[in-house]
């Protein structure tokens, strides 16, 4: 006979409301009695009635007194479950605690995770309105006045900025000085732009305007563009341009001619960045891999009948005639690989700057230059027209004469500046790699105050 194993009675039916049950149930479908934690009621216990109706308890039979289930209410239906944050509580002295503080409600998200409170892309910046003057008292909390002469703010226009650059009061860094450049002196004017690939703005200028010993008037633009593969090229290109402006605006109304004028100030401009390389030993030995700072430099004179440039390195000076029939040229050559291979016959011009070495500079102002050789030449014009002064990030997008006459607006001669702003935007447009900086200066002189309409 085959063997049987012990098998556990199983219950017919729910102790607290006679529903019948399946095999291995836990809890009752209809009255959620759980089945597995109170063994089965004796026939006598009460059941519930539908309707909820609680039937009287009969007597237990032989005088036995059941205990209620401890899950239920002491009537055999469960009790209700309770979150402990639900329930009342005391302290160690049995004085009842406070309640809870409710729980901040949550926005409907999908999927979405509030571990921490969701921030704004952007902050608005409060910003008061310069025009309204409310006359209120300031709140204790608001930010200090800045001091007279501070810098404020451009964000927040109340906070002062610190010497990190940051505001005070709202925290906004401030935009660097050299990012957009733009200037006005008399009938000359330049703009300078980082770019929109460049992290900084590593070229400078100088524009101004001043009087020869017989009274005529005469214009001078500086522009400089900082080597990039050297140390502190923005240091450098703006020492250079300072040291060149101030040069030639101290000679010229001495009578010293204006082509003499320009070789002294390019060696003036040479000296200044020279001194930057001038760094104590310590300075030395913490940055051994740092090199001498270093900028090229281009420059302007313009009289009543005579046009100067002067340069060393690629940034380059063009004439473009008010009448546009009159074929524009180029008044400089660059001191670079490219220009060196045409120079000698050995590829075309086309050829050379298509080359990836085309624009190697083979001259610069620097302590590690090899030979300093300024470059100076004179012109007589016959004819009204604008000078145009630039670095190479104006001049890869518009390499020749006629590119750069294209680009350049008809009334730039009389709006010089709109003209900056036009050719700048014009390098942006092509992609901006580069810093771009452009001085324009009309040809013949004008005396000062004769500046854009």
């Amino acid at each position: 006979m085959m063997s049987q194993m012990p098998q556990q009675a199983a219950v017919s039916k729910c102790p607290s409301c006679e529903e019948p049950l399946e095999s291995g149930d836990r809890f009752c479908g209809a009255c959620g009695y759980d089945l597995s934690a109170v063994p089965p009621r004796p026939d006598g216990h009460p059941a519930v009635a539908a309707g909820g109706a609680v039937p009287a308890p009969a007597p237990a039979p032989d005088g036995v007194d059941w205990p209620a289930a401890r899950d239920s209410d002491g009537q055999g239906r469960p009790v209700p479950v309770h979150a402990a944050a639900e329930l009342p509580g005391t302290d160690s002295g049995g004085s009842p605690l406070p309640p809870p503080p409710a729980a901040p409600p949550v926005p409907p998200s999908a999927g979405v995770r509030f571990d921490r409170p969701g921030e704004p892309e952007e902050y608005p910046l409060q910003a008061p309105d310069p025009r309204l003057d409310t006359g209120a008292a300031p709140r204790s909390d608001s930010p200090a006045a800045p001091a007279p002469g501070a810098k404020v703010c451009v964000a927040c226009r109340a906070g002062r900025v610190d010497d990190d650059g940051y505001c005070e009061n709202c925290g906004h860094a401030q935009p660097r000085e050299r990012d957009h450049m733009e200037q006005e002196s008399g009938p000359v004017a330049a703009v300078s732009d980082r770019g929109l690939r460049h992290h900084r703005n590593e070229d400078a200028f100088s524009v101004g305007c001043t009087t020869l010993p017989d009274g005529a008037p005469a214009s001078v633009a500086i522009v400089c563009d900082g080597v990039s593969s050297a140390t502190r090229p923005d240091d450098a290109s703006l020492a250079a341009s300072r040291a060149a402006g101030e040069s030639l605006l101290t000679a010229l109304p001495r009578g010293t001619h204006p082509q003499q004028a320009m070789h002294d100030a390019i060696l003036a401009a040479s000296h200044a960045v020279n001194a930057l390389a001038d760094e104590p030993a310590t300075a030395r030995e913490q940055g051994p891999h740092q090199n001498a700072p270093a900028c090229t430099l281009v420059g302007a004179v313009v009289t009543a009948g005579l046009l100067v440039v002067g340069w060393v390195g690629d940034s380059r000076v063009y004439w473009v005639p008010a009448d546009r029939a009159t074929p524009p040229a180029r008044l400089t050559e660059d001191d670079s690989w490219a220009a060196q291979m045409v120079a000698a016959g050995l590829m075309s011009e086309a050829e050379a700057y298509a080359d990836d070495r085309a624009h190697a500079i083979t001259g610069w102002l620097g302590a590690d230059a090899y030979e300093l050789e300024p470059h100076t030449a004179s012109f007589k014009p016959d004819r009204p027209g604008v000078v145009v002064v630039c670095t190479d990030g104006l001049w890869n997008y518009a390499e020749s004469a006629e590119e750069m006459a294209d680009a350049m607006p008809l009334d730039a001669a009389v709006r010089p500046l709109h003209g900056a702003r036009v050719l700048v935007g014009h390098a942006l447009d092509g992609g901006g790699h580069d810093n771009v900086t452009v001085a324009l200066v009309p040809f013949p002189a004008v005396p000062q105050g004769a500046g854009s309409a």
